[in-house]
């Protein structure tokens, strides 16, 4: 049994996802793996701080106007 270095796995890796999903798709795929940091739930409060459902319904409607 051959014994495989974890370089080379991760090169073999990397060059198989290139030929499967290209540069771009492989960096999409491998950003899902990100930890991260800080706290969304904390963030998300203050950002969105003070708005009503009214305002975010506003939001949606308006960007999707945008759009067309």
């Amino acid at each position: 049994m051959q014994t495989t270095s974890l370089n080379e796995i991760r090169r073999e890796g990397m060059k198989a996802l290139t030929e499967r999903l290209g540069y771009y798709g492989t960096l999409r795929f491998l950003e899902q793996f990100e930890i991260g940091y800080g706290d969304y739930t904390k963030e998300r409060e203050i950002f969105h701080k003070g708005l009503t459902i009214d305002d975010v319904a506003k939001a949606i409607y308006t960007k999707r106007e945008k759009k067309r």
